[in-house]
């Protein structure tokens, strides 16, 4: 087997996710695939995995995101594609938080609060910790649970955080966590 294309998961997939996401690839390296995202994801799975081998360059950055709706969605598929395909090596996941009446669910590594702080607790949209250890929830995340991923950091809603994940501030909060998985998965 030839080398696997090396794949981030951002269960995130609004406007300003897809503007976070392009900016840090462009910063960090990497190939977005912000294109095929949308609130909900409604790519179907088999051209994204396209997209995923046509990639130039390295990590991948796949947005999946199901706006809600419970049960397996697009986000879903697309996810349990990427991860079956032999060709692709998923090195990490962000698992963003959602409003609690999602009710899925995911373990995590560890979160990054709205301070850049790495915690054992998760987190809300806002980057706030909550008192739940090693649980989040969130949207499009219940199956990443169900997968083995060497890391899923938890962190609030990317770009925003009441505007302390601002991309005018460099999205740090979002980078951290990509910078973290990059070190793991031997980018750097």
């Amino acid at each position: 087997m030839g080398k696997q294309k090396k794949v981030i998961i951002i269960t995130d997939g609004d406007e300003y996710a897809r503007k976070t996401i392009d900016y840090l690839a462009n910063q960090l390296g990497g190939t977005s695939l912000s294109e095929l995202t949308n609130n909900p994801s409604k790519v179907p799975p088999e051209k994204v995995l396209q997209a995923v081998h046509e990639a130039k360059q390295e990590p991948v950055y796949v947005l999946i995101d199901d706006a809600g709706v419970q049960g397996v969605g697009f986000g879903e598929k697309i996810l349990s594609s990427l991860a079956e395909d032999p060709k692709i090596e998923i090195i990490g996941a962000i698992a963003v938080a959602a409003h609690t009446k999602n009710m899925e669910w995911c373990r995590f590594t560890f979160a990054i609060d709205n301070e850049g702080n790495q915690i054992p607790y998760g987190v809300d949209k806002k980057g706030i910790p909550i008192p739940e250890v090693g649980r989040i929830n969130g949207d499009t995340i219940y199956l990443l649970d169900q997968l083995d991923l060497p890391l899923v950091i938890a962190i609030g809603d990317i770009g925003k955080m009441d505007g302390k994940d601002d991309i005018k501030k460099g999205s740090p909060v979002t980078r951290k966590a990509l910078e973290i998985i990059f070190e793991r998965g031997g980018l750097t």
